[in-house]
């Protein structure tokens, strides 16, 4: 059986933790930052763990 070919969209955003849960960035940090707080913009730096409802992540990269 052939190997699984990963999406390159999908590796590029996302990464896998020790434990196995999906590390994602965080949104709504690209432009428009002087409206934001400076508290705001220190939180959206950490990243955080995609929810259990986005399973299909996991299927789009198997060997990360």
């Amino acid at each position: 059986m052939p190997k699984i070919k990963t999406h390159r969209g999908a590796a590029k955003r996302f990464s896998l933790t020790g434990s196995g849960k999906v590390k994602r960035n965080r949104a709504n940090k690209r432009h428009i930052m002087t409206g934001k707080r400076s508290k705001v913009t220190r939180k959206l730096r950490q990243s955080a763990i995609a929810d259990d409802t986005n399973r299909n992540i996991k299927r789009l990269i198997p060997y990360m």
